[in-house]
């Protein structure tokens, strides 16, 4: 996957890394291009010294076949601009945000666009918004037998109840993460845009449920 990040600070810099190291081709967005050298010389990826919501700037970082954005400047309004600009100008579905006001994150989150507060974030929680296929172990129990785990939804299923999730796979839905909060889900609870679901089963079950839940409701049905 083609990835662009906007912000070469700790935080940017330790993103392009380690989605290097796993395959990936990453460009990284910045105003200052003295702020390039956090990535040292082993970097192959882009640097492009512009603002990252500038559309000559994003097309040359590759906006255009990138299948994930993450804006992580130290500006929560840029953050928010160009996160809305890669969603809703170029289709970029894997899209995060950083926002330093928690307060805000709210807000943000109903435009679509998932954020991490800085008071809570860790490059996992970001690695996880643009990297959703794969279930990623928050808890295992000490037998390895059964884990917790927040699995990327199809948009498919929004609008469905999380009780049908549960009866085409089988497993457990812990708990939604929505709007910032945590949810209980009852068997009335519907699924809604920017929910992310946390799910208990067997370990040995885990590439079976993330095919169900990248499936929409009609395709998991045969």
């Amino acid at each position: 996957m083609h990835i662009v990040i906007m912000g070469c600070g700790r935080v940017g810099a330790a993103l392009a890394q380690t989605l290097e190291q796993q395959g990936h081709t990453v460009a990284v967005i910045d105003q200052d291009p003295t702020a390039f050298r956090r990535l040292g010389a082993g970097f192959g990826g882009r640097r492009v010294t512009g603002v990252g919501f500038d559309q000559d700037t994003l097309r040359e970082a590759g906006i255009e076949e990138a299948g994930a954005f993450a804006a992580v400047s130290s500006g929560d309004n840029s953050n928010i601009i160009a996160a809305r600009v890669a969603r809703e100008m170029y289709g970029i579905e894997n899209v995060a945000a950083r926002i330093y006001d928690p307060r805000r994150a709210e807000v943000y989150q109903r435009l679509g666009i998932p954020t991490v507060a800085t008071v809570s974030w860790t490059a996992d929680q970001m690695l996880r918004r643009l990297l959703p296929s794969g279930a990623e172990p928050l808890w295992r129990d000490p037998s390895g037998g059964v884990q917790l785990a927040e699995v990327h939804t199809s948009a498919a299923w929004i609008g469905h109840k999380i009780s049908k999730l549960q009866e085409e796979t089988g497993v457990r839905v812990a708990f939604l993460t929505r709007l910032g909060e945590a949810v209980l889900p009852t068997s009335q609870t519907v699924l809604q845009e920017g929910d992310l679901v946390h799910v208990m089963m067997h370990t040995d079950e885990v590439e079976k449920v993330e095919a169900v839940f990248a499936q929409g409701p009609e395709e998991a049905g045969h």
